[in-house]
């Protein structure tokens, strides 16, 4: 006879709760559960017990997934003047700063060597908002070559 376990993750979502507190519920003895490995892992029944409500079976085929993607990236701009590299990361900072609703976390982070006149440019966050980055350095650099 198998039966079903659930995580304390998915125990928490179920009843709206914060993983911690369905984790001091069971250190607490409020809720029935088994420690395999380090984690806890409680049974249906137990979880109906507490709750005092049928709990759904999990609907594992229509789970749906969410893809997450990220770009890192570096971009290295050669013979560049201090004020150009100051205004470069001026401008990303403060791009970023902006986010719109809907655009993925970004990382940006600039570095100037002067005595090579050398800026690199680390870029980490989503494809489209990392793109749109890509397309503010661009701008700025060939308005710099003009």
């Amino acid at each position: 006879m198998q039966q079903e376990l659930f995580t304390a993750d998915e125990v928490a979502d179920r009843l709206g709760l914060h993983v911690r507190t369905v984790r001091g519920y069971v250190r607490d003895g409020r809720l029935k559960a088994v420690r395999i490995g380090k984690q806890y892992r409680i049974a249906r029944a137990d979880l109906e017990a507490f709750t005092g409500q049928p709990v759904e079976p999990a609907a594992r085929d229509s789970v749906v997934r969410h893809r997450h993607v990220e770009v890192s990236s570096f971009v290295e701009i050669d013979a560049i003047s201090p004020d150009e590299a100051n205004r470069v990361s001026l401008l990303l900072t403060t791009a970023t700063a902006h986010r719109r609703e809907g655009d993925q976390q970004l990382r940006i982070e600039t570095i100037y060597d002067k005595q090579r006149a050398h800026l690199k440019i680390v870029v980490l966050g989503g494809l489209a908002t990392s793109a749109s980055v890509f397309g503010l350095i661009g701008a700025v650099v060939e308005e710099g070559e003009a």
